[in-house]
């Protein structure tokens, strides 16, 4: 078999099944396995690198220690990573580490240039569509919503059905335009988890419209995602997220990015979702209904994707137990609780909720 290539590393990889995640090289030895996350500290925001014996280190030590100066954030080395072939010159053990309980956690990116997400990308969801789109349907959130793990995610009561979604999100590495499909994930520095927390009380409350064209003004590509109800039919619908998904905390990010080439096959990853210990959705990438690929070489049709930005594929949806309807089943505007999601080979990404008038203050 042809041993896939990533640009960030400096040799060819091939997956070793007998070692999750474990990274061989043709050189014949193994990288070691790391992630980056951030961390809140007296003097800011600083990187820290998981180890494989599941201590936390010191970015900034640990980028030193391989010769790579001036690396703090994982947006640094992120940066650093999109000029050569540098992670596999980091060697966790080469400082000490310390255990992460009591952690004040940010997100591992915390100003991405644009957080993209991908809406109704979950077969599960397209069967209540009146038409499929035929291409990945995208959304933006801003960059103030993101928390970090085991932070809280602050909803306003009155904000009506509020509901978690646990995704898959790339973290792009180089920048990409224009790119082809098999070429997507030579952009991506790694993968995380988030939360793309949405509010449909807010949405359809404040953020929707509907509007009769006159019907000189009613172009047919207007009506093409929906059924009409009869040939006299000339109403819009306009929905705008903006605030149903972009308030403040309702981005929770993290706590790892775990590098590309040990996630492999994004497209195969399990995902559950639970509030309280008790699960919600059980689902798996492979109900996307656009691949991880498809999406971003769609996205950089339009948009030019930076090193850092956010791009997130859509929702687990599948419903467990006494939550037939999955994530749309637990809503976070009438239940507290603590929402974890864990993703294969990505981690676990936890919040409480918390309820207070106005949201987060």
């Amino acid at each position: 078999m042809r041993p896939r290539e990533y640009p960030f590393f400096r040799c060819p990889v091939r997956r070793l099944p007998a070692l999750s995640g474990a990274i061989e090289c043709r050189r014949g030895g193994l990288r070691a396995k790391v992630r980056f996350g951030a961390i809140e500290s007296e003097g800011g925001t600083r990187g820290v690198v998981l180890g494989p014996d599941g201590l936390v280190r010191d970015l900034e030590a640990v980028a030193a220690k391989a010769g790579l100066d001036g690396v703090r954030s994982t947006m640094d080395i992120v940066t650093a990573a999109s000029g050569g072939r540098v992670l596999d010159r980091l060697d966790p053990d080469s400082v000490p580490g310390f255990d992460s309980g009591g952690t004040g956690w940010a997100p591992p990116i915390s100003k991405p240039s644009k957080i993209l997400g991908v809406a109704f990308n979950n077969r599960e969801l397209m069967r209540k569509a009146h038409r499929d789109p035929g291409v990945p349907n995208f959304f933006l959130k801003p960059p103030s919503c993101l928390t970090g793990h085991r932070q809280p995610i602050v909803v306003d009561p009155e904000w009506g059905a509020v509901i978690p979604e646990p995704e898959v999100c790339a973290v792009i590495g180089r920048k990409a335009k224009h790119i082809r499909e098999e070429d997507a994930l030579g952009h991506v520095f790694g993968f995380t988890i988030l939360n793309d927390v949405t509010s449909h009380g807010l949405k359809f409350g404040k953020d929707a419209i509907a509007v009769t064209y006159d019907r000189d003004m009613a172009r047919p590509e207007f009506y093409q995602w929906r059924n009409l109800r009869d040939p006299d039919d000339t109403d819009a619908f306009y929905v705008y997220h903006t605030r149903s998904k972009g308030a403040d905390t309702f981005g929770p990010c993290g706590p790892w990015i775990t590098t590309t080439d040990e996630v492999g096959d994004p497209n195969s990853l399990g995902i559950k979702g639970s509030i309280d210990g008790e699960a919600f959705t059980a689902d798996h990438t492979s109900s996307y209904r656009f691949s991880v690929e498809t999406c971003i070489a769609e996205a950089a049709r339009y948009f030019t994707l930076e090193p850092g930005d956010l791009v997130a594929f859509g929702t687990a949806a599948k419903g467990v137990g006494r939550f037939p309807r999955g994530h749309k089943s637990v809503l976070l505007g009438e239940t507290a609780g603590t929402i974890s999601i864990e993703i294969e080979k990505l981690g676990r990404l936890e919040n409480p909720v918390i309820h207070r008038k106005g949201g987060a203050g």
